[in-house]
């Protein structure tokens, strides 16, 4: 059985507010929203991957603060491996996100959680990103 790939994303909190990233690709996921980040690559740490990801992603440093939820299962695909997510809050350091891999940003009060399309492999971690702006 093939292990599974990891993806880690960042539920990024500043200011009572997270940050959801709309995807640009691949063009069925183009539209919908998610943390952002992406696959930890071979020999790298979840952790390490996050920060790397962030700094590709948005030109920002974070710091991974603590892991929300489970591992969330992405729907298979043919000739694709499993892959899981896995969720971390996520301390801005440096720098302020701008969308270099994505079509937009926005940074989603408690009451706005639930305005936007998110993608079903993310979908499980917004009731915890509720209750850490919530806290």
């Amino acid at each position: 059985m093939t292990a599974p790939q990891i993806v880690v994303g960042a539920a990024i909190i500043r200011e009572r507010a997270v940050l959801a990233a709309q995807r640009a690709s691949p063009s069925y996921m183009r539209g919908r929203w998610e943390f952002p980040g992406g696959k930890v690559d071979p020999g790298e740490t979840d952790t390490d991957a996050l920060v790397r990801e962030c700094q590709e992603e948005l030109g920002v440093l974070v710091r991974p603060l603590r892991r929300i939820g489970g591992d969330s299962v992405y729907a298979r695909r043919e000739g694709s491996p499993p892959a899981v997510l896995r969720v971390w809050t996520a301390e801005l350091l440096d720098g302020d996100p701008v969308p270099l891999e994505h079509l937009t940003l926005r940074w989603l009060k408690v009451d706005a959680l639930d305005d936007v399309d998110w993608l079903p492999a993310d979908l499980p971690f917004v009731d915890d990103v509720r209750a850490q702006l919530r806290g």
